[in-house]
């Protein structure tokens, strides 16, 4: 039977990708409890993307929160009125505060030692031994709420809900030719994954048909001049350069609005495969970070394994032709 709650939280203060994996959750529980309000937990640098999930009904920003004092903090989710909380990722002070608040359902996995005395709702399994994929894993901790069942990763594929889009702005618009193919290039991660060489990114541009195809180089200004430092991109008039140039509301319309992305295990390869772009991911065999756990899944996401894990430093074993023959069967 499932449990009857007014009003969940959901607390995930961790990255994008993360965040986004976790937002199929949010469709199950409305699936199952049509009236029930959800409130989600997370970092500022997230909130656009929960922002944009039609099944998310209200933002707690908790580095916002951070800033209060532990009176408000718990004042704050008291005055919610939430009945149950999920702590997707179990952070310890929102553990401390929820248990405080004496919120009724307090489910976390099992397995932290901060979790056992402090919520009444435990789920056991190891994310990091077992065979699913992550957002399958996310949906687990809704046992305990009667919402049982495996999701298939098509079934999760269509329940992102990402329908509040913001509006691509005009300076953005203009560059894009509404005959050319889109394709964006995210070489960087910010450390969250083993990634492709630069060189390899540059010889896959410098192999695209200039004619018909448009690329845009993406990242933060910091990972701009990283890059800058270490290579020239392709001196093509289809190549442009877009890094440090759009916070998160823009690049999510700009993906939005372009065709391909490819980038290794990071939140926008994440992002475009949840809007139903052609997401290429390119990952390492290594578990636990390997395409099992964390996968694009997506109604068009594809991926690419490495044969092996390359040694520390070392980027991807990835044939650009490889990616190459993706890119021209999608458009084909």
């Amino acid at each position: 039977m499932v449990e009857h709650c007014r009003h969940i939280l959901i607390s995930r203060t961790d990255s994008i990708g993360d965040v986004v994996l976790t937002l199929p959750m949010c469709a199950a529980i409305k699936e199952h409890l049509p009236d029930c309000k959800i409130t989600f937990i997370a970092r500022s640098y997230t909130i656009p993307v929960i922002r944009a999930c039609r099944f998310v009904d209200n933002i707690l920003n908790w580095d916002e929160m951070s800033k209060t004092s532990p009176a408000d903090q718990i004042e704050l989710l008291v005055n919610t009125g939430a009945d149950a909380i999920i702590h997707v990722f179990p952070t310890k002070k929102i553990i401390w505060l929820a248990k405080r608040a004496r919120i009724k359902l307090r489910i976390a996995t099992g397995r932290r030692w901060y979790t056992l005395t402090k919520c009444n709702k435990l789920v056991f399994f190891s994310r990091k031994k077992s065979q699913l994929h992550e957002s399958q894993l996310n949906m687990k901790l809704l046992s305990p709420l009667g919402i049982t069942g495996l999701y298939t990763l098509p079934e999760i594929a269509t329940m992102y809900g990402l329908s509040k889009l913001p509006l691509l702005p005009e300076r953005l618009h203009s560059m894009l030719n509404s005959t050319n193919k889109k394709i964006i290039i995210h070489p960087k991660s910010k450390g969250s994954a083993v990634e492709w060489s630069l060189a390899s990114y540059s010889k896959l541009i410098s192999s695209l048909d200039g004619k018909n195809v448009q690329v845009f180089i993406t990242g933060t200004e910091q990972e701009k001049k990283w890059v800058s430092e270490r290579i020239s991109w392709p001196k093509k008039e289809y190549v442009e350069d877009l890094s440090g140039t759009m916070n998160l509301d823009e690049f999510i319309a700009f993906i939005n609005a372009c065709d391909i992305l490819i980038a290794a295990s990071t939140g926008p390869l994440h992002i475009a495969s949840a809007l139903g772009k052609k997401a290429i991911g390119l990952y390492s065999p290594k578990r636990p970070i390997h395409p099992v756990r964390w996968a694009p899944i997506g109604t068009n996401a594809e991926y690419i394994v490495a044969p092996e894990h390359p040694q520390k430093g070392e980027p991807l074993n990835i044939e650009s032709a490889s990616v190459l023959k993706i890119i021209e069967g999608y458009f084909a």
